[in-house]
């Protein structure tokens, strides 16, 4: 694994590489408050095991890139899905194969509309369509809701009250296929909170808006689309996958059983397995 900063326009994005450069480019954007150790080290390291040159990267607010005062966000996703085009740019990479989960997935689909020469294949996991309306679709489930809300109490300027919060969070996008383990997720969580050079910068990825531009758009991707997505996700129920690659000709989904709002370390090999076989050779 190399770190390296990619610096343009005041603007610094942190990025980590896995495998060999010469082997096929793979970028990787995580989701709303998450850095990119969500990520996980050994995930992305399996990917590279099969052949990939595999980049993930902290978006603007989380880890160790660029941060901005909590509130006041002068970036839009848009200014986020650029940012993946500069880290490619960065690194050499005219075209790549691009996964994206949650608002990654969102980011990702931004930037697949909008620079379709740069994306050879898109893989969204845990999202939503861009552009499409979902009104009729299930919400996130009120049990997360209720949950979420009590992130109003939290004093983000502690991180011992961030940590319990993220801990819980961590339980609450769980799916029900496999035995919940805080034991594992409190220490991923307090390596990502102590990491962060401000962790409540993050919190302004939820004042983001972007893609609208794009109304009616996902129709005209023309990156072969993988979808994947859990069965019992809380935050975007299955049906939004399904109308995701309903959306796109020729788009595959596959369905984790019981998976949430995660990737969960048993459904590694599922995810990998196809996500190699989108993406390979």
């Amino acid at each position: 694994m190399t770190e390296r900063m990619i610096k343009f326009d005041n603007v610094e994005i942190a990025t980590q590489a896995f495998g060999n450069p010469a082997h096929e480019p793979m970028l990787l954007i995580m989701g709303a408050m998450a850095s990119m150790l969500w990520w996980p080290d050994d995930f992305c390291q399996k990917l590279a095991d099969h052949g990939f040159y595999v980049i993930r990267y902290d978006n603007r607010d989380t880890g160790r890139s660029t941060i901005y005062p909590p509130g006041e966000p002068p970036y839009a996703m848009d200014d986020m899905a650029e940012d993946a085009i500069r880290v490619l740019d960065g690194y050499g990479i005219e075209g790549t194969n691009l996964i994206g989960m949650s608002l990654g997935g969102t980011i990702a689909q931004i930037v697949a509309l909008s620079n379709p020469k740069r994306v050879k294949t898109l893989t969204l996991i845990s999202t939503t369509p861009v552009g499409v309306d979902t009104s009729a679709l299930p919400h996130t489930t009120d049990a997360y809701m209720e949950h979420a809300s009590t992130g109003e109490n939290v004093d983000w300027t502690e991180n011992a009250q961030v940590i319990e919060f993220l801990v819980k969070d961590t339980q609450m996008i769980a799916g029900s296929a496999h035995p919940y383990d805080e034991g594992r997720a409190r220490a991923f969580v307090e390596r990502d909170v102590k990491r962060a050079k401000n962790f409540v910068s993050a919190t302004n990825h939820f004042m983001l808006k972007g893609g609208q531009t794009l109304r009616g758009k996902l129709g005209e991707l023309t990156a072969p689309l993988l979808v994947i997505h859990g069965t019992a996700d809380p935050i975007y129920p299955v049906e939004h996958g399904e109308l995701l690659a309903r959306t796109s000709k020729g788009a595959k989904l596959v369905r984790l059983e019981g998976g949430g709002h995660e990737i969960h370390p048993e459904d590694w090999q599922e995810i990998i397995s196809a996500i190699d076989a989108h993406c390979g050779p």
